[in-house]
This record gives structure tokens, sequence and C-alpha cells, in this order.
């Protein structure tokens, strides 16, 4: 090798190193590539006159049809607030009471995390992506199965979503199939989740007298209720209607005990067009702003300017057979329209993107997730629930796809920032230096280097290598990669997010089924 040969494969080594150096170096928050909170907005699916007329759609549908099935207190609050209750038995609304009730809801929310670090800001176009579902299997990749879902299942999907990133809340993705006691499963499932993760969780209960003892837990694990009351890190994730146009009386009366015991409140509205909201896109988005609506009505004449989400999750069924298609590119352009309607009314908005038809993390979830992940980022969902983990139209969750989503999401948050434009960014300086001055590309400029971090993500288990380099280095496939990952962040990572005082006076009190033996290191 000549002299010229030998420091030409030095500087290329240097190079190299030296860029591996900056991309192992930690970032400070603002100037990571991607983050919490970056705001989208960029895709609009409605026109303006499109989202004129759906509002006066939905407004006319809550006035004339109204909804069904409202317990007796919820009928009190919304009659006294100025609704009507006709001898149908069904609640309207006159369009004035749902203005009213739309300019009163708080704007803005910070859902808390255990851990402020992981406050998020409710607002404006500001994107954050987590789980969320109601999962009755997990997928065994290696195995190629679905089993049932348990509760030690439910913590380790916690613990993993702790250490990803790009996913900012964990809503519970699963049900815990081995505890057969409802009242103990609602316990045990909160109880699970923030034993895993010191993000903000959100959870579902199956009757409103299963609320008090998991308020009671949370107060022993914040140290009081009032510390809950003040940063309430666990919130209701309500399924509120059971479209068409009707109450879920228990689910609501869950919601008023939830709203008397300070939790944020997810106003979920779930029909499936074609089925249980119309087939024609834009009826669907119709119905589900309408529900979603009534929801807020509802909530506001319990307690007004309690801290709610509007929660239109409006799903897609394949009409042939019925089935649902939450992977299709209708499910992708429902999500962002009505993502699109809740910044119309200016409300904090979550809806559901990424649920993969896909049985197994393969090429169709890969595309299925991506198209309607970075679609509802896009348009500016500040939250977007389901994104990651989930397969068979909701009905398996994987860990695996959990740690490959993670990368998926990374990229998708890349495509909410865009493009930033300024003085810097243009780079007439860099452009003259390099081919006026310079070498005559710009691999080497400060501005490359200086950039390599702050306007660049990388995938985390993600192959980017050359064929050659990928055979070097044993032709690795993501799904092993991410297996291997999934196997030791749960073999070494456990969190002490309970004290062990604490712990065990809610043992005491409370029948906890995740042994506490399992959720730290064996010996």
């Amino acid at each position: 090798m000549s002299e010229t040969q030998e420091v030409k494969k030095s500087r290329r080594a240097g190079g190299r190193e030296a860029r591996k150096a900056l991309r192992a170096a930690p970032l400070a928050e603002d100037v990571r590539p991607v983050r919490p909170g970056l705001s989208g907005g960029q895709y609009k699916p409605l026109t303006d006159a499109d989202i004129r007329e759906i509002h006066g759609a939905a407004l006319q549908a809550l006035e004339e049809i109204g909804l069904a099935d409202a317990p007796d207190s919820g009928v009190d609050a919304m009659v006294a607030a100025g609704a009507t209750y006709a001898d149908d038995k069904r609640v309207r609304f006159p369009a004035r009471l749902v203005e009213e009730m739309i300019a009163v809801a708080p704007k803005e929310l910070t859902l808390c995390g255990r851990d402020p670090a992981y406050d998020m800001t409710i607002a404006g176009d500001r994107v954050h992506y987590g789980t969320a579902g109601a999962a009755v299997h997990i997928v065994d990749v290696e195995a190629r199965e679905y089993r049932e879902s348990t509760v030690q299942d439910l913590y380790d999907a916690a613990r993993i979503v702790e250490q990803m990133d790009n996913i900012h809340f964990f809503q519970r993705p699963m049900v815990c199939r081995d505890i057969e006691n409802n009242a103990e499963m609602d316990l045990n499932t909160v109880y699970a989740a923030v034993a895993g993760t010191k993000k903000y969780v959100a959870t579902s209960f199956m009757e409103p007298e299963h609320v008090a003892p998991s308020l009671e837990m949370l107060h022993m694990i914040a140290g009081s209720e009032e510390a809950f009351r003040a940063r309430p890190f666990v919130g209701l994730s309500c399924t509120f209607v059971v479209p068409p146009m009707k109450y879920a009386t228990e689910s609501c009366l869950v919601m008023e005990e939830c709203i008397r015991g300070g939790m944020p409140i997810l106003l979920l509205s779930a029909g499936q067009a074609g089925a249980t909201s119309p087939a024609a896109i834009a009826g669907s988005v119709v119905q589900a702003v309408a529900e979603c609506l009534s929801g807020l009505v509802y909530v506001n004449s319990v307690k007004k300017g309690h801290p709610a989400i509007f929660g239109p999750w409006p799903f897609v069924s394949d009409l042939r057979s019925g089935a649902m298609s939450g992977g299709s590119g209708e499910q992708a352009i429902l999500s962002a329209a009505v993502g699109q309607m809740g910044k119309f009314y200016g409300l904090p908005t979550g809806s559901a993107a990424g649920m993969a038809d896909a049985k197994m993390p393969d090429a169709q979830s890969g595309y299925e997730k991506g198209i309607t992940n970075v679609m509802a980022g896009l348009a500016g969902i500040n939250l977007v629930y389901e994104s990651v983990g989930m397969h068979a139209s909701l009905l398996g969750f994987c860990m695996e796809s959990l740690i490959i989503d993670n990368d998926m999401l990374g990229q998708c948050l890349r495509c909410v920032r865009g493009v930033e434009v300024n003085e810097s960014t243009l780079s007439l300086e860099t452009m003259r230096q390099v081919c006026l001055e310079g070498p005559g590309h710009y691999l080497g400029s400060q501005q490359t280097l200086g950039l390599m971090q702050s306007e660049y993500i990388y995938p985390k288990i993600g192959d980017r290598t050359s064929p050659k380099e990928w055979a070097e280095v044993g032709k690795p496939i993501l799904v092993e990669t991410a297996t291997k990952e999934k196997e030791r962040i749960l073999s070494s990572f456990f969190p002490e997010n309970i004290s062990k005082d604490v712990d065990a006076r809610i043992r005491e009190r409370f029948k906890i089924h995740l042994p506490a033996a399992r959720m730290r290191p064996s010996a």
C-alpha cells in the first residue's frame, strides 16, 4: 500500500469515527432532530369550506338527532346546562349550547408524567405519539403465534416504552387476560403501567365502582390525594359512546367518577365506517365530531373547564367483509380529517393511527403504520394513539414492534418537523466556501458536521449498511435485532417507580397479581 493510500484510509477511518462519536454524544433536548411536541398541521385533507359544512352538519345532528342512553345523572347535568330531553329519551343539544361549551373548554392541557421531564403540553399543532388499545393477544414472533396477554406483558410493555425516545405516553395497550375478576384487572392494569413507566399513563375502567380503589392506590403512590390532583399522572380513556349516537351508560358513570377524582378525560368515539358510522368518509367524520362534541358538553356540564381531550377515532371497514382495516389509506385520511376538525375548534385532540392489519412485524406492518402515522402527525394531531405495537386490527400487541416502531416514529417526527428556512440553512456562504475555496464537496464542512445530529435522525436498530458491511456483521434481520433489544431491556431494566415501602403497603391493601420477584433482577 502506498503512503498516499494509507493517508486516505486513515482520513476515512478518522472521519467515520468522528461521526460515530458525534452521534453517540448526548444532545440537549432543544437541539435533537426530533422531540415530543413538534408542530404539525401541514397536511389538510379538508378545505375551509369542507370544515364549515362538517361543523354545520355535526351541530344539526346534535340538535335534531341527539344521543340516547345517557345515565340519569348525565341527563340532569346536561339539561341543567341547556340541553333538552324528550319523550324518546334522547338528549339534544342546541347549537348555542355546543358553541358555549367549546368556548369554555380548556384549549391547552399539561399531561403529567411521574417525572416532570415527561410532561406533555397538549395544544395547537403539537404532536405526540403513544400506545393504546385493548389487545387480547401477544404476538410471539419467534413461534409465529398469538397467545393471551397477561399483567406481566403489560408491565414489560411499559418498561420498554420507558426506554423508547419517540413513544411519548403509555395508554394501556392490552388486556390482562390472566386476571378473571374485573375489579382486580382494572386496578392491576393501573399498577402495572405506573410501575413500568414514569411517562403519562391512561387507562380504562369497566365499572364506576372500580375507580375509587385505583384512585386510593394512586394517592398512595403520589404521596397524597392533593399531590395527585396537582399532577395527575394517570388519566381516563373513556369510550363514552356506543355509535351510532348512543351513550355508553356505564362508561359515562365511570367518566363522572374520574372527573370527580381529578383525572384528565379522553372523550373517545370509535365508530366503524360502513358498520356503526356512515360509509361515506365525510359522514363518518360528521358523526365522530358530533359524538365527541356531545361528550365535551357532558364533561363541562359536570365540571366546567375540566381537562378533556377531543377524541374522535373513526375506524374503517373493509366493505367486502365488514372487518376493520386499520392500516388502510382511508383510515389515514379519516384520522387526519378528524384531527383537522379538532384544530378548527382549538381543542386538545387525539386520534388513532398505526393500527396495522398485518399479523406480524413485516413489510405490510411497516407500510400500514408508516402511512397512517405520518399523516396523523402531519395533520397536527396532539396525541396519536395506538401508533406502535398493534397488529391484527388491534387484536394483537407485539413487544418487538414497540422497538421497531420507535424507529419508524422517529422518521414520522422528522417529517412533521419539516424544513427550516433561514439565512444559515439557505447555505449560500457554505456553497461559496466549498465551490470557490474548498474541496468541491460538503463531507467535511463545518455546516455538515454541525448538522449531523440536529438536522438528521438515525435509526436505533434499522439497518443502513452496505450489502458488504451487512454480510460482515452476520446479515442481521430487523425483527431478530428487535428481539435481542427486547430481551436486553427486559433482563436489565427494572425501574423502581413505586418505592419499596409504598409497594409493600399497596400489596397489603390490594390484591396485586404482578409478583414483586418479577419486578427486579433475578439473583
